[in-house]
């Protein structure tokens, strides 16, 4: 992170300017769409969006590291209490933890509610348990902890005019995070789960059986539209909420917008072979579309420094 991104945001201890490289470090590594988004908000707010997204990948490396040698009950049991000591040090902020003092530093920063942080370790803690979903009702709540939640943490960061815009960060993270599970259905199944509600893949013939096959048959293809359609709506439905954010947010967020639900775009032009195929967007559309919006960015940033 650069000196320039920290000293705007008045980070100015040493051990959190280290922890937030440290997030900033994973958000680089492993949020490559992400990371591009965050260059895009005003240098002021970036340390805390890298400090959110560190918190995520870290609980996530707990619970989905598949290099690791520990056994599922004792990834519950690291999450547990890593998660169990960042709840006790939430009200105070006084913690040793190297990512988890970033973190800290901001929810105080940004008066971020403790429930969020609640939902998210939730849901971490599901992906041990849980395998599939019936409905679409059930996939939700795992959904609302592993996706709506960050939009809602980010929330604050970003200005918003209106209580309405937690509702729109809702439906926009369920959106991303529902465009993920579509592109990795098999390597979701890898790690023994299925995230499409098996009851809308029963209404076109499919069961969790036939998705083990791993071949993309003409009625997984259709299940596959239908999914597809959901995240289309809950995309369009959240773009009012980006007018609701601050105005040098705004291609920050519009811009993984576009991205992120471009992976359906991308499922798309691969005829939905998602289990021969990683469906991606390419760096030629990054590009396109994160150039013009980081112009745009700066000169937002330079009228209101």
């Amino acid at each position: 992170m650069s000196k320039r991104d920290l000293d705007a945001a008045k980070i100015f201890d040493p051990a959190l300017r280290e922890s937030y490289e440290l997030c900033r470090q994973l958000n680089a590594k492993h949020g490559k769409t992400y990371y591009l988004a965050t260059l895009l908000l005003p240098p002021a707010k970036r340390p805390y969006v890298h400090a959110l997204y560190g918190f995520a990948r870290y609980a996530d490396e707990i619970v989905d590291d598949l290099a690791s040698t520990l056994t599922e009950t004792q990834k519950a049991e690291q999450l547990k209490i890593w998660g169990e000591d960042f709840l006790a040090k939430f009200d105070s902020g006084q913690t040793n933890d190297p990512v988890c003092l970033a973190v800290l530093d901001t929810v105080r920063r940004w008066s971020i509610p403790r429930e969020h942080f609640e939902a998210f370790l939730h849901s971490m803690t599901m992906d041990l348990t849980v395998t599939e979903y019936a409905t679409y009702d059930d996939l939700y709540e795992y959904v609302y902890g592993s996706a709506a939640v960050i939009g809602l943490q980010m929330v604050p960061i970003l200005d918003p005019s209106s209580q309405d815009a937690y509702k729109y960060a809702t439906e926009l993270g369920v959106a991303f995070q529902l465009a993920n599970f579509i592109r990795d259905v098999g390597e979701d199944l890898e790690r023994g789960r299925v995230y499409l509600p098996l009851n809308e893949l029963a209404q076109f013939g499919v069961t969790r059986a036939d998705l083990e096959t791993r071949i993309a048959t003409p009625e997984i293809k259709a299940a596959l539209k239908f999914q597809i359609a959901r995240v289309r709506q809950l995309e369009e439905s959240s773009r009012a909420g980006i007018a609701m954010l601050g105005e040098s947010a705004q291609p920050c967020i519009e811009t993984a917008r576009i991205l992120y639900c471009g992976i359906v775009d991308a499922v798309e032009e691969i005829d939905y072979e998602v289990f021969s195929k990683r469906a991606t967007v390419s760096l030629t559309r990054r590009l396109r579309v994160a150039v013009p919006a980081y112009l745009q960015a700066r000169k937002l940033w330079n009228r209101t420094s």
